[in-house]
């Protein structure tokens, strides 16, 4: 007769979209969450068999772990060439992005702005707002009051707020496409029609690849740097339409081989913010 697997094994995808969340990367969020289970088979069987709830006991010491990569991915950012982005999830079958759940808590633009957080204020918003935590229980993993724990969720709160919204996807996608096919004709005048004169395209190379060290600003510098992009390479790069972290994107490919990975933030029918993915480590989950 087979055993049946373990209850906790039916917690590993709530652990793994709860540390993509708070780390913005699929391999730390792996590895957070092996850490975590490696903790659970670490117990004796009398220690496993005295836990009530092995679900909330997994949550919190996820929890806690990923609280602890954040405080040493600071001084590790601190150091990486260039500008570091979250690390973008296709939907495609059979790949670990496929147990992310494609949401608003996921678009690029929330996982920007929950880097600009502190660890703890991260990991306050993203228990007790995405996933419905009380704050008993966030304070349990943070180590904090209640009290300390419900500040630190107002604090966060306002960043999210002050960030501008998406455009619902429905919009979001025609001014996508419009973008591509301007890219694709290489229309800088048109490039400049679909962004916002304040855009910004942000690029993460990671110092393995040519990319951007420093944010585009403004909309015609935007324009001009995509542009410029497509007629560098004779012609031989391809755009192509996918979603990216649950809204419409796109993919850009050269030879057949991807070279990059663009998100879009988009507000009043224009596109505010370009984040491109060029670092190849970031890009695997897409090569499947």
């Amino acid at each position: 007769m087979t055993t049946p697997p373990e209850p906790v094994v039916g917690e590993r995808r709530h652990l793994l979209n709860l540390a993509y969340r708070l780390l913005g990367s699929l391999a730390e969020a792996e590895d957070a969450v092996q850490e975590t289970y490696a903790r659970w088979y670490a117990l004796t069987p009398s220690q496993r068999a005295a836990i009530s709830s092995p679900g909330a006991w997994l949550t919190t010491v996820a929890g806690r772990v990923c609280l602890d990569v954040l405080g040493s991915a600071r001084a590790r950012r601190e150091q990486y060439v260039g500008e570091w982005l979250p690390e973008p999830v296709p939907e495609q079958p059979d790949s670990v992005a496929d147990r992310i759940t494609l949401d608003e808590s996921v678009t690029m633009a929330f996982l920007v702005t929950l880097e600009a957080m502190t660890p703890a204020q991260r990991v306050a918003l993203v228990l007790h707002d995405v996933f419905g935590y009380a704050f008993a229980e966030v304070a349990e993993i943070t180590g904090r009051t209640p009290a300390a724990c419900r500040e630190l969720a107002s604090s966060a709160r306002r960043r999210v707020r002050a960030a501008r919204p998406a455009t619902p996807a429905t919009g979001h996608a025609d001014v996508i496409r419009d973008f591509k096919h301007a890219w694709e004709a290489g229309d800088i005048a048109a490039l400049v029609g679909l962004l916002d004169p304040a855009a910004t395209l942000t690029a993460d190379g990671g110092g393995v690849v040519r990319a951007a060290l420093t944010p585009i600003e403004g909309g015609e510098a935007v324009a001009r740097y995509v542009a410029a992009l497509a007629s560098g390479a004779g012609g031989s790069l391809r755009l192509a339409e996918r979603a990216v972290n649950g809204l419409p994107g796109l993919l850009l490919t050269r030879g057949g081989d991807l070279v990059a990975v663009y998100a879009f933030d988009v507000a009043d029918g224009r596109i505010t913010r370009i984040w491109a993915m060029r670092n190849p480590e970031k890009l695997r989950p897409w090569l499947g």
